[in-house]
């Protein structure tokens, strides 16, 4: 993909088209980590570093026709009102 650098505002940036995102797995809103080596700029998503998972890549496997289901994993032990 060839774009061109552009002023916005203060600053320069460079605009990704959607199906680059798609295929490195980032969408808006998404943190990335931009770093230089050997003379050029390299953009890869955020690894998680406490967990193997994300929230929004488990959301995102789920699928479109899920509905939630009450579980009921005890009866209530006290004065809980349920």
């Amino acid at each position: 993909m060839v774009t061109r650098v552009q002023k916005w505002g203060n600053s320069q940036g460079l605009r990704v088209s959607k199906d680059v995102l798609e295929k490195v797995h980032i969408t808006i809103g998404d943190m990335v980590d931009v770093r230089v080596e050997k003379g050029g700029i390299f953009i890869q998503p955020v690894r998680q570093l406490r967990g193997k998972y994300s929230l929004r890549e488990l959301v995102r496997q789920m699928p479109k026709n899920y509905k939630p289901s009450l579980e009921v994993w005890s009866e209530p032990s006290g004065k809980e009102v349920w």
